[in-house]
């Protein structure tokens, strides 16, 4: 029996970085979690871990969890991986055979190459080197921009939080391109203009 989507129980970024040692694909933790490890702190509770890869990569990490069933979470209901549920969204959840828990999410990415493709708008593109950040003990992540320019779209309490976080550590370039990115898929977000007025440290 399928767990509910309440089970997890996730890991915590520096063991899946040791779990996916080795992994020659640019993936990267995601989400809330990436924005601590730019700040170099926790600066709230996390309920998951999430982590980014190339969509064409992800048949190169499942062989790394053998046993392990991956779900598909579609309108609310875990489906198994398979094609069909794959080629549906994005995210991929991992079930660890022990536990019975969630442990981690896999958001499978666009890409061209080398290059990550914005999925709400195509017209958004950065190369992999610019996107996949690292901690001083090799911990990749996305780029605090990048988490912010999806974070937007919701902006819950917990987006906010994470914005008033990073935002001063954000330097003029990454507040430039978060800045155009929004331009492109939310022209008129409030974030915009706090991105404008705010200052970095």
């Amino acid at each position: 029996m399928t767990p509910g989507t309440d089970a997890w129980q996730p890991y915590s970024p520096r063991e899946l970085a040791d779990r996916l040692a080795g992994l020659p694909v640019p993936w990267a933790v995601a989400g809330g979690w990436a924005v601590d490890l730019f700040l170099g702190r926790v600066t709230r509770p996390h309920d998951d871990l999430e982590i980014a890869l190339p969509a064409a990569t992800f048949a190169r990490l499942t062989p790394l969890f053998p046993g392990w069933e991956f779900h598909v979470p579609l309108s609310g209901t875990l489906t198994p991986a398979d094609p069909v549920s794959l080629a549906a969204d994005f995210q991929t959840w991992a079930l660890d055979p022990v536990t019975r828990t969630w442990r981690f999410d896999v958001f499978r990415e666009p890409h061209d190459g080398d290059t990550w493709i914005c999925r709400r708008d195509a017209r958004i593109r950065r190369p992999y080197a610019e996107v996949v950040r690292r901690t001083p003990d090799g911990i990749p992540f996305v780029a605090p921009e990048v988490v912010l320019l999806f974070k937007a779209k919701g902006a819950r309490d917990k987006d906010e939080r994470d914005l008033a976080a990073v935002l001063p550590e954000l330097g003029p370039d990454r507040r430039g391109w978060l800045d155009a990115a929004l331009a492109v898929v939310h022209p008129e977000h409030p974030w915009r203009g706090r991105l404008a007025h705010s200052t970095e440290r």
